[in-house]
Formats: structure tokens, C-alpha cells, sequence
């Protein structure tokens, strides 16, 4: 990705300004500037650009409602000229400023070029720089991956990236592959990727000191669902390429680990498959024996994430992570429940919770938490197993979902599991309609203040 934030001290002056404070700036300024804003008729509020006696800019200028918002200043990056900008602002702004601007540059270009060059902010603070430029880092990847069309992005393409990942920070992958899925004993996940030409997989990445806390990371990596012989609707498949937005979350999540050097010993599990349909496909009404020993009823083929996803959280048991993280597009039900740009998440643990939600509102990344009702369980009981992979009814089935995957964690486990959209639908400040990251800032968040 291109980098439109650098730590200098040269540019032409741009100041941000919380619009109750703008009167006070008006009047601290020059009289050329002061006359200038009268004349133009400023609004008091959006972008000024300000020249100096000779009609060359002079400084930019940019009221906003809301500075320290991480979103407040998104769309400045594409109305200021190119040109690079020294950054003037309440230091209390400065961050939130900086990934405003990061992630309103964001350009999905891998099949269509923009010929508008963007604008460089300079700031004169390292640390912020580098801190930023990480955390668009990761926002750019989650978007990336989730924004390229699923032809491009099959179970072998997202082995690539995660491929990627481990050679630039050190660290070490593993997958198994096709049928070997069947002989490690991971038969879920083989049996949602079995009829797709694109063989299903389970990703392994490693990283950090095998003394450190250990924390796993489960995503689902469903690259294309088709919604198996239960086949979705058209309307329901045109953005099915975004199902395998819970792997891009979390390999977002995992750069920004690896790239801040957190002190644990991270493991990132991918069950990465395409749900297609063909003559081998699972069926309803097929019984699968999990790797975890649990027998599951197939009572619908739509219903695949959270297959892939048991046999991946009984794997990652296997360790005893002390803090197991799974991000997946798992239900239409968390989106009627919450809309689509507020994730839901469930967790065994209250403290946990509270404190990611906390850290999330900080930052404005913002995560709700949802019950594990556990009298739900008796909506996925099955008469020739011991489970269904369903619910027998639609109401609450976010709730049912999350339900079924506890069924593979140990009750001790300090389990996180987060139902995301992976999508923007509309154009929001610093947030393009596409794929997007939801959630990963603020779990890294609370990671850095729990290990560093």
C-alpha cells in the first residue's frame, strides 16, 4: 500500500479544528485570513484553502464537529490538493487524525486505477507515525481481502497472502490440504470444501516466544458460498465473496501484533474453503462426525461457517490458549440484530468483555456484547446426533450460532467470538462502501494493554 502519512516537520500548514473552536481560531489569525474566510463566506465548517498575497496557498483549513473521532476527518485526504501538509491540531487530536486520514485514502485499485493523486500529512511525532501507519496497514489488508472478487481469492489465494504475512514478520505456516484433512482427522472443514475444484485447507501461522502467553486466533475462510445444495438466492450470493471476511480480520489482527511485537506466542487458524455445489457436495440430512468427536445432523448446506469453524476451535484447544479470539461472517441474524456496522461479539468472560468494549468506544471501533443463553441450546438438538448445525427456528439465531461453536471450547476457555459483517454499505467519513475491519483495532487494543 501507499503510505500518505510520514513523520516530518514541512508542509504547508494544516490546521483541524473542533467547530465550537473555530471562532476562537478565526479570530487568533491574521487579518488576511480573517478577511478571506469573511469574504469566501465560510460556513464556519468543512474546508477552507487560505492563499497568501501572491495567490500561492497559504495554509488549509478543515472544521469539523468532531476531530477526535478516528473517522472525524475521513473524507479531508480526498478534498485537499496534492500537495504534503504539516499537521496543526489540539495534540489531543493528533491520532485520531492520523488513521482519519490512513483510512480515507484507502483505494481498492487492483482492477481500476485512479489517476487522482493523493495528499501527504506530515506529523512531527515518530511514534504516532508508525503507530498509525500499522493500523492502516491492517485496515487496508482486511478491506483488500474482502473487496477481491472470490476468483481471485480462493482457499489457495488466502493461503498465499497469510504465506506473506509470515515471511515479512518471521514466522512460520503450515496448511493441510485436500483429502490429508480427512487423515488429520479435520472432517468438517473437508466436508464443506470437498465439492469445489478450489481444495479446502486449514492454515496454520505461528509466531512469537513458545514461553509467552498464548493466544489463538480462529477466522473463517469460507471464500465463496454458493449456500452448498441449500443453494442461496442471487440476491443472497452477490457478495458472498466477502464470507472469508472473518480470515482477513483476523490477519489484520495478527499484522498488528506481529508488527508491534506484542510478548505472546500467537497461532492464527484458517479453515479456508469454497462451499460450491457438485455431485460429492454434502447433502441435508448428513451426519459428520466432528474432530472433536461430536456427531452433527447437516440440516442446511448455508449453514457451513460455523462447521469449518468446530473442527478449527478444537484444534486450537489442543494448545490451551489463554485467550481464544474467533472473528466470522456467521449470521444474517447479527446484522438484523445490531445493523451492519456494529459487530456483535460473545464472551465467556465478563472482565474481557467489558474491557474490550471499553477500549473498542475509545478509539471508535466500537463492539457490542451479545448473551450466550444457554437455554438456546436446545434449538440445535438433533434426534440422530448429537447436534444439528442449525437452528430449528430464525429468532435468535446469532445466539444459536455462538452456541454451537462453545460446544467445541472448553467452559474454562477465555473465549471471544465475533459475528461480523466484514462490509460497509454505505459511504461513511474514512469508510468506502466495500469490505471493511470491524472489531480488530479494538481487540488489538485490548491486547496491548493486557501484554505490553
Amino acid at each position: 500500500m501507499t503510505l500518505n502519512l510520514v513523520a516530518e516537520n514541512k508542509g504547508t500548514p494544516l490546521h483541524i479544528v473542533k467547530l465550537d473552536d473555530f471562532q476562537l481560531w478565526k479570530d487568533g489569525q491574521s487579518t488576511t485570513t480573517q478577511k478571506w474566510l469573511t469574504q469566501t463566506k465560510f460556513s464556519g465548517e468543512g474546508l477552507s484553502l487560505v492563499p497568501n498575497q501572491s495567490g500561492e496557498l497559504k495554509l488549509a483549513l478543515y472544521v469539523v464537529k468532531t476531530p477526535e473521532h478516528y473517522f472525524g476527518c475521513g473524507d479531508l485526504i480526498n478534498q485537499l490538493p496534492e500537495d504534503q501538509y504539516l499537521l496543526h491540531c489540539e495534540d489531543t487530536y493528533t491520532e485520531a487524525v492520523a488513521f482519519s486520514w490512513v483510512a480515507g485514502g484507502y483505494r481498492f485499485e487492483q482492477y481500476k486505477k485512479s489517476e487522482k493523486k493523493l495528499p501527504v500529512l506530515a506529523i512531527n511525532d515518530d511514534e504516532i507515525v508508525n503507530k498509525t501507519n500499522i493500523s492502516g496497514e491492517a485496515t487496508t489488508l482486511v478491506r483488500d481481502l474482502v473487496n477481491t472478487p472470490a476468483g481471485d481469492m480462493m482457499p489457495e489465494d488466502l493461503a498465499r497472502v497469510a504465506s506473506e504475512l509470515a515471511e515479512k514478520f518471521d514466522a512460520s505456516l503450515s496448511q493441510i490440504v485436500g483429502d490429508a484433512l480427512l487423515d488429520n482427522n479435520y472432517p468438517t472443514i473437508h466436508a464443506v470444501g470437498r465439492a469445489s475444484a478450489n481444495k479446502p485447507r486449514l492454515i496454520d501461522l505461528t509466531w512469537g516466544d513458545a514461553d509467552a502467553p498464548k493466544v489463538t486466533l480462529v477466522g473463517k475462510g469460507v471464500c465463496f458460498d454458493s449456500g452448498g445444495l441449500d443453494l442461496k438466492p442471487a440476491s443472497g450470493m452477490r457478495l458472498m465473496k466477502k464470507d472469508m471476511g472473518g480470515s482477513a480480520h483476523v490477519l489484520g489482527l495478527a499484522h498488528m501484533i506481529m508488527a508491534h511485537k506484542l510478548p505472546i506466542n500467537l497461532r492464527v487458524l484458517i479453515p479456508a474453503v469454497e462451499n460450491a455445489v457438485s455431485s460429492n457436495a454434502m447433502r441435508p440430512g448428513d451426519v459428520i462426525k466432528t474432530r472433536k468427536g461430536l456427531t452433527v445432523e447437516i440440516d442446511n448446506t448455508d449453514a457451513e461457517g460455523r462447521l469449518v469453524m468446530c473442527d478449527a476451535l478444537a484444534e486450537a484447544e489442543n494448545d490451551d490458549p489463554e485467550l481464544l479470539i474467533d472473528f466470522a461472517t456467521l449470521t444474517g441474524a447479527m446484522r438484523i440484530a445490531l445493523g451492519t456496522e456494529l459487530p456483535g461479539f460473545f464472551s465467556t468472560n465478563d472482565e474481557i468483555a467489558n474491557e474490550l468494549m471499553v477500549a473498542g468506544n475509545k478509539i471508535n471501533d466500537p463492539v457490542w456484547r451479545m448473551p450466550l443463553y444457554q437455554p438456546y441450546r436446545d434449538l440445535f438438538s438433533s434426534k440422530i446426533a448429537d447436534m444439528t448445525n442449525c437452528s430449528t427456528i430464525p429468532q435468535g439465531a446469532a445466539i444459536s450460532a455462538a452456541l454451537y461453536l462453545q460446544a467445541f471450547v472448553k467452559p474454562e476457555t477465555n473465549w471471544l467470538h465475533f459475528d461480523v459483517m466484514a462490509w460497509n454499505t454505505r459511504h461513511l467519513s474514512g469508510r468506502p462502501i466495500g469490505g471493511e475491519a470491524f472489531g480488530v483495532r479494538a481487540m488489538f487494543a485490548y491486547l496491548e494493554a493486557k501484554y505490553s
